[in-house]
């Protein structure tokens, strides 16, 4: 009977099998760590998305989350499709691809509020997935923990000025509804107790004039760069249409963590599609 030799130097390993310990959990305090509650390490996602699939191939991912698999299918030069309920987790995974990947992320969102009317018909229907996509809008990190404990706080912008060591923050409120001068007092009142520098209040209405008077009244913050508004009203409009918090420019604006940059750059533009139409968890 004819038989195989095979030499131990020749061989390539031997094949996995179906209980995978060599994939280390994502460290606590580790440069992979996003503190997305369900992130799963990209080693696991890289094996699955390699065993499953060839380059140039489609990847699903219909519950995305804070998009491992996304990055890892990027990463492998597949094309991918990314789904998610939550304007949270689409700004997280956009924030992740451009850190991450550079110029060479393209990817279109769909189902996004794109327009007044889409937002505000978000705002009615869904007030936390509004809080949540206008603090996207900003580049703001939605506070953490359950809803309705948030104490007047519904995001935050970390910052440094230059060489200071010091963190300094930028508080947001988001108001769906109506909103009068008395919003505003009780931002500064949480302003003054986080001792922020900066207050923002995101808003459908656009801010009355007493109102106004009250975020004239607040004064200035000073940093290299010149005065800040302490007390700010942005609309959702005015988000759309480009204008932003007047802040300083040396900002460091965190959703989550800053996902690290990938080790090797796709060859090739995939063009991906994100959708946060689905109706589930947002987990991956």
């Amino acid at each position: 009977m004819p038989q195989e030799k095979r030499y131990r130097h020749e061989l390539k390993g031997r094949a996995a099998s179906d209980l995978w310990t060599d994939v280390n959990r994502i460290n606590p305090v580790g440069g992979e760590r996003l503190g997305y509650p369900t992130q799963k390490p990209e080693a696991l996602l890289e094996r699955v998305t390699s065993a499953s699939s060839n380059e140039g191939d489609t990847v699903l991912d219909p519950f995305c989350g804070c998009g491992t698999t996304i990055a890892a299918a990027q990463r492998l030069n597949r094309r991918w499709i990314g789904i998610d309920i939550t304007s949270l987790a689409i700004t997280l995974i956009r924030t992740r691809l451009v850190n991450s990947f550079g110029a060479s992320a393209e990817f279109e969102v769909i189902g996004e509020p794109v327009s007044l009317s889409d937002a505000a018909k978000l705002a009615h229907d869904d007030p936390y997935q509004f809080q949540w996509r206008a603090l996207g809008l900003v580049g703001a990190r939605p506070v953490e923990g359950k809803k309705g404990a948030d104490h007047g706080i519904d995001g935050r912008i970390y910052f440094h000025e230059g060489d200071s060591a010091k963190t300094k923050q930028i508080i947001l409120s988001v108001k769906a509804g109506h909103v009068t001068v008395s919003h505003l007092r009780d931002l500064l009142g949480v302003m003054d107790r986080q001792k922020a520098e900066i207050g923002v209040l995101l808003c459908m209405d656009e801010p009355t004039a007493p109102m106004r008077k009250e975020c004239a009244s607040a004064g200035f913050y000073t940093s290299p760069w010149g005065k800040h508004a302490r007390l700010q009203v942005l609309t959702v409009e005015n988000l759309l249409t480009g204008k932003g918090i007047d802040r300083p420019p040396t900002q460091t604006s965190v959703i989550f963590k800053k996902a690290p940059k990938a080790k090797k750059q796709a060859e090739e533009n995939v063009p991906l599609h994100l959708s946060g139409s689905h109706e589930g968890d947002a987990e991956e």
